[in-house]
């Protein structure tokens, strides 16, 4: 997926069709004001499951507004292949790490290989996920480990390995991905759900320790998104997830970009301990 303009000239455009000419004070809105907001040159990003799905449309924007990105994900191939579509697109450089959530020592390395590559670390986006279901009076401590180890423990201590970089780094920035999951009721995916919801806890605890440290941590809730972990699902209940939502439907991973980079840019440079639900207006919040 190619963005057709940088996100700043897209914004630009937005705001000069609906108010015409539009005045900062003494001076006009143009890309000199716009374009500094979203330019993450120089900056490294590292996104966990960043080789399928939302993960991989926030890779591809972030290279293209300068990131120098390291996605992660199990497989080895898949990094490989998200790697080189990144790098075809211009703007920052990319790197594929292999890299299991649920394994500490995996965590310690990506953080490592990402440093050695780019110098540094400036934004983490805990985006991997698993999405174990089983009914309650079901749940075994082999499924109950599996589910919090990749969507509670991981992105903890992926936080704590890259604590000491994101301290060194100007322009800091934390986004947890979690769930509307984490607001409603959920039934037959408690882990998921459950993990998602401390994963907002954590995130108001992150941002609170970490605002005297200059790092910025906020979280973004995605509803049903147009990924293979939905379409995973039996027809009847993808139907029934369209239906939850106000806007009548699924979104595209691409509809997951402008929220990501609200927050993990100098645009959102004020918002730290949030979460922005995303939902198509499933979540009355």
């Amino acid at each position: 997926m190619r963005l057709a303009a940088h996100p700043a000239t897209l914004c630009l455009q937005g705001l000069r069709h609906r108010f015409g000419r539009i005045d900062l004070g003494a001076s006009t809105l143009t890309n000199d004001v716009l374009g500094p907001l979203f330019d993450l040159a120089g900056r490294t990003a590292i996104v966990t499951g960043g080789t399928r799905g939302i993960g991989l449309a926030i890779a591809e924007a972030l290279v293209q507004c300068g990131a120098n990105v390291c996605v992660a994900s199990r497989k080895p191939e898949a990094c490989a292949a998200a790697a080189d579509n990144l790098r075809s697109l211009g703007g920052g450089a990319a790197l594929g790490v292999p890299t299991h959530l649920g394994d500490l020592e995996a965590i310690d390395q990506l953080v490592a290989v990402t440093v050695d590559e780019f110098g540094g670390i400036d934004i983490v986006i805990n985006n991997a996920a698993n999405a174990l279901a089983l009914p309650l009076g079901e749940i075994t401590p082999q499924a109950w480990a599996k589910s919090f180890s990749v969507n509670l423990q991981g992105p903890v201590f992926l936080v704590q390995a890259a604590l000491p970089y994101l301290r060194k780094s100007q322009h800091a920035a934390i986004l947890n991905m979690v769930s509307a999951g984490a607001f409603i009721f959920s039934p037959m995916v408690s882990m998921y759900s459950a993990a998602k919801a401390a994963m907002v806890s954590f995130t108001r605890s992150m941002a609170a320790e970490f605002a005297a440290q200059g790092i910025r941590v906020n979280a973004l809730a995605p509803g049903s998104v147009d990924t293979d972990m939905v379409r995973g699902n039996p027809p009847e209940f993808i139907e029934a997830m369209k239906a939850s939502a106000l806007l009548q439907r699924i979104a595209a991973p691409s509809e997951m970009i402008g929220p990501a980079l609200l927050l993990v840019s100098d645009a959102g440079s004020f918002i730290t301990g949030q979460t922005l639900i995303a939902d198509g207006g499933m979540v009355p919040r």
